[in-house]
């Protein structure tokens, strides 16, 4: 049994490279997305087949997924192929935007679907509704990787074995900085990856190795959380983030010299973090909400995911943190694990924007008018709920 629309992706793409059309990939900017990305991107020149561009929306000024900053920029390639990797499946608006300056549109996604689907050509999402794949825990670098091998089996090509580890060392690195649950197919992925990391061929992540302070590390689980943090540091440059130029780097030397920047932004970001979190619990000190809810205009909101999985631990509550910019908000949600944050943003969901995720992780965009009438309305079902 496969996913739904696997293998019309597959076909769909090959056609694509067939015809020498126009390709673009666009890829959420965390390390699920930019994994997703460069095995698709290396897939597809492994085929014979180009990619135009390779685009990561950037956080800080146009939010996740989908948006129309990106469409306007991206629609000069027009018509095209335009595939989404660990977005898309809650962008409603802006698909329907990418339709109608001319994209064809495949979505590679793995968070929870809406009530409705985009109007994308294909969609493939094991949690979509009809999907009788059983196992709907993968990253989405882990959907792509499905794609990737469907591609490559169906090529005359002869693949080597070494291209496969050096994607399942992707796959690894996301599944677990996605903190998907080791079980089933991302089990057997992580224990592949982490094996071939070792002597990984890859020169971004070989040179992850030869770093002192990493040397320095006795655990070979301590090196990979360090690495999966240097890695998610913002560092962008000609629109991509330093997670893809670092996994894409064509020698050890450039790798290095990019490591070197991140670890220093990584010493920054750390003491960033602290100052927000110390911020945020001054805030809700003497608050008995159900929730914390709490956002600034000086907030980082390429902080706000971190800052949130480590406040919604501490108390042990769903924790909504957002950025308020000129007239809308863009926040981040975490979630104890008795809670459907996606399903409590649904009850919500007139005041919102944009919202999705996954139960425990997700998003959301909201006019700052709404921003009150919605934090109400999540305090009023949590406390239904709880009745």
């Amino acid at each position: 049994m496969e996913i739904k629309n696997l293998k019309k992706a597959a076909e769909r793409i090959t056609a694509a490279i067939g015809n020498k059309e126009r390709i673009i990939l666009y890829g959420d900017a965390d390390l699920d997305g930019i994994s997703s990305v460069i095995v698709m991107e290396e897939t597809i020149k492994t085929l014979g087949g180009k990619v135009e561009v390779c685009y990561f929306p950037d956080r800080e000024v146009e939010g996740y997924g989908i948006n129309e900053t990106a469409l306007k920029f991206l629609k000069k390639y027009s018509p095209a192929l335009l595939i989404t990797v660990d977005c898309g499946i809650g962008n409603f608006k802006e698909i329907k935007l990418a339709k109608k300056l001319g994209f064809e549109i495949i979505i590679l996604d793995h968070h929870e679907p809406l009530d409705k689907l985009p109007v994308a050509d294909i969609i493939v999402d094991p949690k979509q509704k009809g999907d009788r794949y059983p196992f709907k825990r993968l990253a989405a670098a882990g959907v792509v990787f499905k794609v990737s091998e469907l591609l490559l089996e169906n090529s005359r090509k002869e693949i080597t074995q070494s291209l496969k580890k050096s994607f399942l060392e992707l796959v690894a690195l996301a599944t677990i900085a996605d903190m998907m649950p080791r079980q089933s197919e991302n089990r057997v992925f992580i224990e592949e990856g982490m094996q071939s990391i070792k002597n990984s061929f890859r020169p971004g992540i070989k040179a992850f190795f030869e770093i002192n302070s990493l040397k320095k590390c006795p655990d070979f689980d301590q090196k990979i959380s360090k690495i999966i943090s240097i890695l998610n540091v913002r560092d962008v440059k000609n629109r991509l983030p330093a997670g893809f130029r670092l996994l894409t780097s064509p020698s050890p030397e450039e790798a290095k010299k990019i490591i070197k920047i991140l670890l220093l932004k990584n010493k920054t970001r750390k003491e960033e973090t602290e100052k927000i979190i110390e911020e945020i619990e001054k805030r809700i000190e003497n608050k008995k909400d159900p929730l914390i809810f709490e956002g600034d205009r000086n907030f980082n909101s390429a902080l706000l995911s971190s800052v949130a999985s480590i406040i919604s631990r501490t108390y042990s509550k769903p924790t909504f943190l957002y950025k308020k910019m000129a007239e809308e908000t863009q926040g981040t949600v975490r979630a104890p694990n008795d809670l459907n944050s996606v399903d409590l943003m649904k009850k919500c969901s007139k005041y919102l924007l944009t919202y999705g995720g996954h139960p425990q992780a997700s998003g959301f965009r909201v006019k700052n008018k709404n921003l009150e009438k919605f934090r109400i309305c999540l305090i009023n079902n949590l406390k239904r709920m709880k009745k």
